[in-house]
């Protein structure tokens, strides 16, 4: 069993291909009996995440700052729910508890915790996997950045192939990262 930590967002987007897809990879977290690590909101994509993973008896565990818990964002029914002082200690304790990152289809803070955990990579705190979950080409703009850093020379061949794109949840789970 893995602790599959999610980065997402607390929006709901228009497009229902993204929400089908974070059903999808809740479903199969708790099926393979694998805990659930995200940032403990009820709302937006990362309640649809908790709620489907709960819905199939899996193991969720909330990590939310005491201001968004205080302003009443954190999901009421997870497993485990840990308050924690700031976002620098959420995204600490996300990356501490994961064995496994996964990025999907969010806004601004998803970006900064996916390369925050591909920065700790690249310079030795951690040497876990993370991949970006590019639905709907989602990502295609990240995977060209990626690309051309590599080809100027910014990100080393090394730490360029640790980094995983995948167009489905099932691609993602047919790897050798789970």
């Amino acid at each position: 069993m893995k602790n599959i930590t999610v980065f997402l967002g607390s929006r709901t987007p228009s497009n229902p291909i993204y929400l089908e897809a974070v059903k999808e990879l809740a479903t199969k977290i708790a099926i393979n009996n694998h805990t659930l690590v995200y940032g403990g909101a009820q709302v937006g994509t990362m309640g649809i995440l908790a709620d489907t993973a709960l819905n199939h008896q899996g193991k969720v565990v909330g990590i939310m700052p005491k201001v968004l818990a205080d302003a009443e964002r954190l999901h009421p029914n997870l497993t485990e729910t840990i308050v924690v002082k700031d976002m620098h200690e959420r995204k600490a304790t996300l990356q501490a508890m994961g064995d496994l990152f996964v990025s999907m289809p969010g806004g601004c803070g998803t970006m900064e915790e996916i390369f925050e955990v591909i920065t700790w990579n690249q310079i030795g705190i951690h040497n876990k996997p993370y991949c970006f979950m590019n639905i709907d080409h989602f990502y295609d703009g990240i995977k060209t950045y990626v690309e051309n850093a590599h080809d100027l020379g910014f990100i080393s061949t090394q730490d360029y192939q640790k980094i995983h794109f995948f167009d489905s949840v099932d691609a993602l789970f047919s790897s050798d990262l789970i």
